[in-house]
């Protein structure tokens, strides 16, 4: 918030840092969402640019090639930057929210219409890093022969998985740059509104109609929609979440069970599912008023 350098500096710094240290990619992408957020689109856009160009520079510094640190950078800080301005503008995160995984829905489809074949796309890229692992570690064939067959599965829905990665990653870097903001300009602004998140019934009503017409289809029509059920998977996480930390917020050991239940989900992965539910059925039964009987 000082000055754009500053702002340049860790954006393209953290952004190369990232490429060993992955989740360091969620700070640098922080960073433009701060500056978008505060400053307005114009400022953040200028700091994306330039931080692009910084990017490039040290790509081609330290790795001999500035189109693939100038196009990394450009996926990381394009997206956030465009969900801050909703958010900016908006004022209201669950739009934000609900923009980013409609983000991850359009690249979703744009997959299945640009490449084809997605299935098979992903067979491959998966069978080159099975590979690449084997050659390090050699693996017995009969442990070889079920990896093999999981990669065949795996290929129908890797670009749901990936894409719900990336929006995952995306709000995240919002949620951060959200928080800083909030912490130097409205402290405890950032709960409130995390807090508050939530779906109208008939994003609810249209979720659970793609996941019904996703189960009785078939072939590439179902595959695609079982895709996007992924990404909507992720925005009732993020809403389930929303209400669990109020409801865990509200008992006497809140400082011991809010950290214990975002422990949970991290190591334990599977409660995201009964999350996830939670998220869904609040649209209908506004859970959020029941903490006090539950």
């Amino acid at each position: 918030m000082k000055n754009r350098m500053q702002a340049m500096i860790v954006a393209s710094s953290l952004a190369m840092l990232s490429l060993i240290i992955t989740p360091v990619s969620i700070v640098s992408s922080a960073s433009v969402a701060l500056v978008t957020l505060r400053r307005g689109a114009l400022e953040g856009l200028y700091v994306l640019l330039c931080s692009a160009i910084a990017s490039a520079v040290l790509g081609f510094l330290l790795l001999g090639n500035f189109q693939f640190a100038l196009l990394y950078g450009a996926l990381l800080w394009l997206p956030v930057w465009l969900i801050s301005i909703v958010l900016r503008e908006g004022r209201h995160l669950s739009l934000a929210v609900e923009i980013a995984v409609m983000l991850g829905v359009v690249g979703v489809i744009g997959t299945y219409v640009f490449v084809g074949d997605v299935a098979n796309m992903w067979v491959a890229i998966l069978t080159q890093v099975l590979g690449m692992a084997a050659a390090n570690s050699p693996l017995p064939q009969d442990q070889l022969m079920p990896i093999q067959q999981n990669i065949a599965m795996m290929a129908h829905y890797m670009t749901g998985m990936v894409a719900a990665g990336s929006v995952f990653s995306l709000l995240f870097g919002l949620f951060l740059g959200r928080w800083w903001q909030a912490n130097l300009y409205n402290p405890g602004g950032f709960g409130q509104e995390f807090l508050s998140l939530s779906t109208p019934p008939r994003m609810a009503l249209g979720s659970l109609a793609i996941i019904a017409v996703a189960w009785l289809s078939s072939g590439v029509f179902s595959e695609v929609l079982w895709n996007i059920a992924i990404l909507l998977f992720v925005l009732y996480t993020f809403i389930g979440s929303s209400v669990a930390h109020g409801w865990f917020a509200g008992q006497k050991l809140a400082r011991f069970s809010v950290p214990m239940f975002y422990l949970t989900m991290l190591l334990v992965p599977y409660t995201a599912l009964p999350v996830a539910l939670i998220g869904l059925a609040d649209a209908w039964l506004n859970l959020r008023t029941k903490k006090s009987t539950i």
